[in-house]
């Protein structure tokens, strides 16, 4: 068993703001906008339930990836287009996780494990249904086989452009009800124990934007902190 963790959700870049992050350890999920045409209508910011005001872009359709019914899709399903994300995840089996962390904006005050402006945090997982399927694969599988990826932003598009595709099994797969913080309290940009000791990544530079390979037992590690307080992984570096 092995793991692969990759930054998705809303960012200053696009939309122009981070998801936020509540003292109790709740957040909220935001996708990034779409940035294709699409062969079917996709929702819009204004159609997601959520408390963030997103009235500056509420007519903006969004890029629902990764997809969790929690949030409301309809299956656990991942699609990425950019080789630098679509290499690693291209390697996992069947059994194998994939897990995603976000940058979320701190809101409110008293969460000692919270960097005081933002910080990166783990925010789901998905254990793979099948091996993942790369672009090319999905143009071999049978109609009935594609159909289980029918839900997903880059099959939505006017051409399927994705390089992976990943589909979670339902029973092992979930959207968090509190975060993992992968940064200090000191600050969004300093990683802490979970990126530096047992993720593939130095936690040096832009760590929070890049993907991290983790072996059986940093898997093992971030699934036990995937229903523990946020305080459970600041503890662990001594913060």
């Amino acid at each position: 068993m092995r793991s692969v963790a990759i930054n998705v959700g809303a960012n200053t870049n696009e939309p122009g703001f981070r998801g936020p992050v509540f003292p109790d350890g709740s957040f909220e999920y935001i996708p990034i906008p779409e940035s294709e045409p699409t062969a079917e209508p996709v929702p819009t910011y204004a159609d997601l339930d959520l408390e963030t005001d997103v009235s500056a872009v509420a007519d903006r359709p969004v890029h629902f990836d990764p997809e969790f019914p929690e949030a409301g899709g309809d299956r656990y399903t991942y699609g990425d287009e950019h080789g630098v994300k679509a290499g690693p995840l291209s390697e996992l089996s069947a059994g194998d996780y994939l897990f995603f962390y976000a940058t979320l904006s701190t809101v409110g005050e008293g969460a000692v494990w919270a960097p005081p402006e933002w910080g990166a945090y783990v925010v789901g997982h998905f254990c793979l249904a099948r091996d993942a399927v790369t672009g090319e694969g999905y143009r071999e599988l049978s109609a009935e086989e594609q159909a289980v990826f029918d839900s997903n932003a880059h099959v939505k598009r006017e051409s399927v452009d994705a390089r992976v595709l990943v589909l979670g099994d339902p029973a092992a797969s979930q959207l968090y009800e509190t975060v993992v913080p992968l940064s200090t309290p000191d600050g969004g940009t300093e990683a802490n124990h979970l990126v530096t000791d047992l993720s593939s990544d130095s936690g040096k530079g832009p760590w929070w934007r890049r993907p991290m390979r983790f072996d059986e037992a940093g898997t093992e590690r971030l699934l036990a902190l995937a229903t523990a307080p946020p305080a459970s992984a600041a503890g662990e570096t001594g913060e």
